[in-house]
């Protein structure tokens, strides 16, 4: 299974509806421009189709369990979310 974030889609839904322009000009928010969503988009795209996605089979055949008050999580799982919080993104 693959995927492949819509990121044009999402860049075009944060300039032309959200006004992401207009928000870089708030205070505080300079940073938070047209570059920098593109660029935290396609890392974020690359965690989703490169490690998160491929899960979702895994997480069909195994799907992570509670017994006895002891969870199993899926295999992969907890390597995945390791990437996930090393990368930051839990804060974004």
């Amino acid at each position: 299974m693959s995927y492949m974030a819509p990121i044009k889609d999402m860049l075009f839904v944060m300039k032309e509806l959200a006004g992401l322009e207009d928000i870089a000009m708030l205070p505080g928010f300079e940073d938070a421009n047209l570059d920098t969503a593109q660029a935290v988009l396609e890392e974020s795209a690359k965690l989703c189709g490169e490690v998160l996605a491929p899960l979702n089979v895994e997480g069909d055949r195994n799907p992570s369990s509670w017994k006895d008050g002891v969870v199993t999580a899926t295999p992969g799982f907890r390597e995945a979310f390791r990437q996930f919080a090393e990368g930051g993104w839990q804060g974004v």
